[in-house]
């Protein structure tokens, strides 16, 4: 039967006990990771969140109640345990951080029993994800998922310590909002006051803190959670945190300086690494020339090679057409892989595919020098030689080529390259590699809606000196947007807003928004724009994402409490769920079911 407190109060956590306490009288209380015993002797590991701590019972000290109570431990169980520290009478274990010592206890209660778990609670687990997350409870006492969350909150205190320091206010914007279609598809939240009226969840806080710019506050900070209603992929969330920033009177170079100093300051507190500044720029045209990707993991090269001119007068169609339809032809050479298997070949192909290209161009460049190919055919001798020339082949080497539009030709050898890089080995994991990427484009067009749409959103600044081919050549417009990149993973982005009125009227022109429109969707913003607005720029960073990254993580699901899985569900709690029909009547919502 559990017991109560009764007026027993906890003197330290499990590993706030070493040697220096060796001789003093405790009370600590946790779950009980394992009990053995031993006969005359009973020995348990006691888990709370600072770590294992052993205690030993004997009949004698805890006489035969306690001894009988003892026995009964069960994994799981809730306990507390007053005892006198000593030093460990068998092997000390060297991978405790209490190893050295242990508690002979004098008392105990059991606060609480526990059934069986599902699966064992312990570090590392094996157990299917499925089930640990349909009994987070559990799955969140495991010691390494609780250093996660603990250093989830290290981090945003350091990062609210930091901000604070440089005269950043911390305030929060509302949940709920207006729609603002552009962008991502949000969640809507239906109101019982106005019938027939909806909310929305926020995507960002930017419309409101871009207003809170308008109202003087000159830096503002705010640990946001937002919300995207999108088709989910593996590591994306319905739900996700973000570290959202913005300032006054400041340019590019100003926003980047504070947020590498905060990055500084962040990986060292957080896990005592040294983040070399200033952090490499790179712009968005190298970037996705060199590495196929605006967010390049550049802890290794295999750098994309452009061969359009050494291909345009071959005899292969492939490649001549892609140039014809104005794309590109480019390369990647994989050092040493000429003798990969055509199985593992053919799944690079059918990668490739899955990126949108029609196939993948290939030539082992053999031992002996010959090529073994699915193109050489179609080329001259003194063509395929050029061609290896131009991409450093050397005996041994597997080149792939794209062939389309740029973006697909990028899409292709970018995703070709990162999976290479995994599996040659070329991605040492305890690298920390941050690099800007700024100038990208301001707009990108859309196949899909056949017209340009914002590349980051319609208030975005475009550079001065592009501004001349607005109307002219869009596509060639540069943003003044920047982009924070860790590993190969976009961590944040920002940019520099739009504070000029004739500059916003012709954005929105650009974007095929009508002045009606964009008052209806942005009047708010827009009319508070005409009351002096501060020249201002922001930024915003994926907590859940950064803190993956420092802990390394396999996946954010590691660092949020309580997860949702692919479908944007949670096994946990069950939710989405039905609600009663009082409910929607309440609200007027009847539930019209999509035909079958």
């Amino acid at each position: 039967m559990a017991e109560s407190m009764q007026g027993l109060k906890r003197s330290h956590r499990c590993t706030e006990l070493s040697e220096a306490n060796i001789g003093q009288t405790v009370t600590v209380m946790g779950w009980v990771q394992k009990q053995r015993n031993k006969g005359g002797i009973i020995f348990v590991d006691l888990r709370d969140r600072s770590g294992i701590l052993q205690i030993i019972f004997e009949e004698d000290d805890v006489k035969s109640e306690g001894f009988e109570k003892a026995s009964r431990l069960r994994s799981e169980f809730v306990i507390a345990v007053t005892g006198k520290v000593e030093a460990r009478s068998g092997a000390v274990n060297e991978n405790l951080a209490t190893g050295k010592i242990e508690v002979r206890a004098n008392a105990i209660r059991i606060l609480s029993e526990a059934e069986t778990p599902p699966f064992p609670v312990e570090e590392n687990s094996k157990t299917k994800e499925e089930l640990r997350l349909k009994y987070r409870y559990l799955d969140l006492r495991r010691p390494d998922i609780q250093r996660n969350l603990m250093m989830r909150s290290k981090i945003a205190n350091e990062i609210r310590r930091f901000m604070i320091g440089e005269g950043f206010i911390e305030i929060e914007t509302p949940m709920l909002g207006k729609a603002t279609p552009e962008g991502a598809r949000e969640y809507v939240v239906p109101s019982r006051v106005h019938p027939g009226n909806f909310y929305t969840l926020p995507q960002s806080p930017q419309l409101y803190k871009q207003l809170l710019m308008c109202s003087g506050y000159d830096r503002y900070i705010q640990i946001a959670k937002c919300f995207r209603d999108e088709d989910l992929r593996a590591d994306r969330q319905p739900e996700f945190t973000q570290v959202d920033m913005e300032l006054s009177f400041v340019d590019v170079d100003d926003v980047i300086e504070i947020n590498e100093r905060l990055l500084k300051h962040v990986c060292k507190e957080a896990i005592g690494i040294d983040v070399e500044l200033p952090i490499k720029r790179m712009t968005w045209h190298e970037a996705m020339n060199r590495f196929g990707s605006d967010k390049p993991d550049t802890r290794f090269g295999m750098e994309l090679v452009d061969v359009s001119e050494v291909v345009k007068g071959c005899g292969f169609g492939v490649f001549t057409g892609a140039l014809e339809n104005g794309g590109s032809v480019r390369g990647i050479n994989a050092k040493g892989q000429a003798e990969m298997p055509r199985k593992k070949i053919d799944a690079l192909v059918d990668m490739a595919k899955g990126n949108g290209a029609k196939g993948l161009a290939y030539l082992c460049v053999m031992p002996d020098g010959t090529y073994k190919s699915s193109f050489a055919k179609f080329m001259t001798e003194d063509e395929l030689q050029s061609l290896v020339s131009a991409m450093s082949g050397e005996p041994g080497d597997l080149l792939l080529f794209a062939a389309d539009k740029n973006k697909i030709v990028f899409s292709v050898l970018g995703a070709l390259r990162l999976e290479l890089g995994k599996q040659m080995g070329l991605i040492d994991e305890n690298q920390f590699n941050f690099l800007w990427v700024t100038e990208f484009p301001l707009l990108e067009w859309s196949d899909e809606e056949e017209r340009f749409v914002a590349m980051h959103h319609p208030f975005t600044m475009p550079m001065e000196e592009d501004w001349q081919y607005i109307d002219s050549d869009p596509g060639r417009v540069r943003a003044k947007a920047y982009d924070i990149v860790l590993n190969g993973v976009e961590l944040g982005g920002g940019s520099v807003r739009i504070h000029q009125a004739d500059i916003q009227e012709k954005m929105f022109e650009v974007l095929g928004l009508s002045k009606e429109t964009a008052q209806e969707r942005f009047g708010f913003l827009l009319d508070a724009f005409k009351y002096g607005v501060p020249p201002h720029a922001g930024l915003a960073y994926g907590l859940d994402r950064l803190v993956m990254l420092l802990l390394k993580a396999d996946s954010i699901r590691e660092v949020i409490a309580f997860p949702k899985v692919k479908d944007a569900s949670c096994l946990l709690t069950e939710a989405p769920n039905t609600i009663p029909e009082k409910q929607l009547e309440e609200l007027g919502i009847k539930i019209v079911l999509p035909q079958e």
